[in-house]
């Protein structure tokens, strides 16, 4: 039932009675909200929706009333403050208040949810609010928008993490999204955290339109305060964002009184907000970018009221020769204008094009007689002497020429078209069946010769040039193409040098994202990238023409030329081995590429393989260099160089027997046993398929090097005990080793 204008009256005066009774005793808050909640719902009249979205604003921005009861009201209005905003309102007064409302229980309502995991429905109701707002916010006139950008305020600060004051009180700590367990039943880290992103660059775009709104750029501009105040994580992005705005960039012409003003008030919203980091932070990173940019805007706006103020320039002088009405009083003298002859009748070529005079001995002069030197000795200072006037108006008579020309030339050919196209359709039109074809034919290439005669005749003899084409390259030989990759593959070598070197340099401490095996080689610039495109260069580029190169060297008798993957494989073994230790990695790197294209090549040739052929034959690359580069640096490792040694043997992809009769070789030294025998041990350990190699070689180097038997004797009692002599006899050769050493007694004996 409607109600009349009396009760309306009647229940504001009710409801402003009700509003000081709160303002007096903040404890009957609770009591009076869920009272007026019936009153001033979504079906009540504007008067007394616009009085309860108001004091809803109030109630929740209120500092005398308690967050914890504030917590406890939030859940019961957000549910018709649902039903409000779903409906057509168009009060701009409801729609401000209650945006206002939701800023404010926003953190209420996200802090509610961290603490109650099961209370689902109230969060969906919050975000669907909250998506309600955000899609209905660039329709919203300006006054409800400064809200709706409060309200996106409050969502980034409350989905960014923020600092922890005292964990052993979460209660205390600001409401953000470092308060929220990892394993929460219903608010996801990740996705909150990137919403709130995309909210944060909303905001900011406000300040990078090309037309911009004093008040929003205001609101924004204060909203961003707090941001750079409390969430460190995106202060610096924000202050960027700042300082990149200057308002005078987004103001057009007239400037008037208004636009002033608001330029004004943008400049000193920015310069104040950032003259307040800098005090409050001292020592911030972006200090002097911040004071360069408050000087920018002095500037700036400095410059605009000059501009505003400044009387209209004079006009500029003439370009072409002096004006007439100021000879007078300028005092200077206007060269003679050229007497410019007219063409000759007929095709025009290029020499009657740039003919200015009519002496006849100048234009018959051939000046291809006259030595280039003597050209150039009477060209330079005729050049310096030139009056300028009078080459404007030589170059500007050519120009008018070869325009009148092109323009002749244009119609000429379009009235022969024109004539052509008649002709052509008169003859469709007169056509008869019994005429022969040899008739069409004679006449038809006749009138095509005579049209392009005609053509040819009113052309110029040297206007029109042919296209150019340069001539081809002539073809390298195998030798030229040789070097010309040997080259290549140094100048790739530099610039890993050079990545070194630029990398060794700067001062970062960003450690580099590892990209794996699968990466792409030319993803990045960096120092991995030049060593994954060289390896890959070296064995991927050339795969399956070495079959062919055998082929064709074998049925000719002769020994076939290194190819470009050889040099670049030689090249790589010379740089990994100037500084071994440094460019292990490089060294691992190129042996698992070359390991993958040996299996991959072996894979293709089975199946290409029939049960008629033979097994083909294919260039295995892995063993070949790993036992070239093992051999390059083993000569150089100490008992310190452990880890070196193994990390190749660990990360190599495959280990054979050669392998690690290199290995065990280093225990001719007495110095190396150590690092041999930790050398196996950790193969024994780490890498099952190796382990029966690394033990027979272990058990050799037990055999053969009596230096060893301490240490490799605790590796074979674990994992090879029936390799070791028997107690007795191990005694036998102790004592046989040490004859001056008295035999322990019976007692001894029986003791031990």
């Amino acid at each position: 039932m409607a109600q009349s204008p009396e009760q309306v009256v009647d229940q504001v005066a009710q409801l402003d009675a009700a509003r000081k009774l709160v303002l007096g005793d903040a404890a009957l808050y609770p009591q009076i909200v869920n009272g007026i909640l019936p009153i001033v719902g979504a079906n009540a009249r504007l008067e007394l929706r616009r009085w309860g979205a108001e004091f809803l604003a109030e109630t929740f921005a209120s500092p005398i009333l308690a967050t914890s009861q504030k917590q406890q009201l939030a859940p019961t209005v957000l549910n018709s403050i649902q039903e409000t905003l779903l409906l057509p309102e168009t009060d701009n007064a409801v729609l401000a208040s209650l945006i206002q409302t939701c800023a404010s229980m926003y953190p209420l309502i996200f802090r509610h949810t961290v603490n109650h995991p099961g209370d689902n429905k109230t969060w969906e109701m919050m975000s669907a609010v909250k998506q309600e707002i955000l899609r209905k916010m660039d329709s919203f006139p300006c006054s409800v928008k400064i809200c709706c950008i409060k309200f996106l305020q409050r969502v980034v600060q409350v989905q960014t993490p923020g600092l922890i004051a005292d964990p052993r009180r979460p209660d205390q700590n600001e409401t953000s999204l470092a308060v929220v367990p990892r394993n929460h039943a219903l608010l996801s880290l990740p996705q909150l955290e990137a919403e709130s992103s995309g909210l944060l660059d909303r905001l900011l775009d406000v300040l990078q339109e090309e037309t911009c709104n004093p008040l929003i750029v205001n609101a924004t501009l204060n909203c961003l305060a707090p941001l750079i105040r409390t969430r460190q994580s995106i202060a610096n992005k924000i202050i960027q964002s700042i300082m990149d705005f200057f308002p005078t960039k987004h103001v057009h012409p007239p400037f008037t009184p208004t636009v002033r003003v608001g330029v004004k008030s943008m400049e000193r919203t920015a310069r104040a907000l950032l003259f307040n980091v800098m005090k409050k932070n001292p020592g911030h990173p972006l200090m002097g970018k911040m004071q360069h940019y408050i000087e920018r805007l002095m500037q700036s706006r400095l410059e605009t009221a000059e501009d505003a103020s400044r009387k209209r320039g004079p006009p500029a002088e003439p370009t072409d020769g002096l004006d007439q009405t100021k000879r007078a009083r300028l005092d200077a003298v206007a060269p003679p204008p050229l007497k410019i002859p007219p063409l000759p009748a007929g095709p025009t070529s290029y020499d009657q094009l740039f003919t200015l005079t009519q002496d006849i001995g100048l234009s018959s002069f051939d000046v291809k007689q006259l030595p280039p030197d003597i050209v150039v000795k009477i060209a330079i200072p005729l050049l310096s002497q030139v009056n300028p006037a009078l080459l404007t108006q030589a170059v500007d008579a050519i120009r008018n020429r070869y325009e009148t020309i092109t323009k002749e030339q244009n119609h000429k050919r379009q009235q022969l078209h024109q004539a052509a196209t008649a002709a052509a359709a008169d003859d469709d039109d007169d056509y008869e069946p019994d005429y022969e074809p040899e008739d069409i034919g004679d006449n038809g290439p006749g009138e095509a010769a005579a049209i392009a005669q005609e053509e040819a005749e009113l052309e110029p003899d040297l206007v029109s040039l042919g296209p150019f084409v340069l001539p081809q390259p002539p073809p390298l030989s195998e030798e030229e193409a040789s070097e010309v990759g040997r080259s290549a593959v140094s100048r790739v070598f530099g610039m890993i040098d050079a990545v070194d070197a630029a990398s060794s340099s700067s001062s970062t401490q960003t450690k580099p994202q590892q990209l794996g095996f699968a990466r792409l080689a030319g993803s990045t610039f960096d120092r991995e990238a030049w060593v994954v495109l060289l390896t890959r260069l070296a064995t991927r580029a050339p795969a399956g023409l070495e079959i062919d190169d055998k082929v064709k060297a074998g049925s000719a008798g002769v020994k076939r030329h290194s190819t470009i993957s050889d040099s670049i494989r030689e090249t790589l073994y010379r740089y990994i081995l100037e500084d071994f230790r440094a460019r292990l990695k490089i060294g691992i790197t190129w042996l698992n590429e070359e390991w993958y294209n040996d299996r991959v090549r072996m894979k293709a040739a089975n199946q290409e393989r029939t049960d008629a052929d033979d097994e083909p034959t294919v260039t295995l690359y892995y063993d070949t260099w790993v036992l070239r580069l093992l051999d390059g640096f083993l000569p150089y490792l100490d008992s310190k160089d452990i880890k070196i040694l193994v990390r190749f043997l660990s990360e190599i992809p495959e280990v054979t027997i050669a392998i690690i009769q290199r290995v065990a070789g280093l225990a001719r030294d007495p110095e190396r046993i150590t690092l041999t025998v930790q050398a196996l041990m950790y193969l024994v350990m780490f890498r099952p398929p190796a382990r029966e190699m690394c033990l027979n070689a272990m058990e050799d180097v037990y055999q053969t090097y009596e230096e060893s038997r301490p240490a490799a004797g605790k590796v074979l009692a674990k994992w090879r005990p029936q390799a070791l002599p028997a107690p007795a006899e191990q005694a036998s050769t102790n004592d046989s080793s040490n004859p001056t050493q008295p035999a322990p007694s019976t007692e001894a004996q029986a003791s031990t």
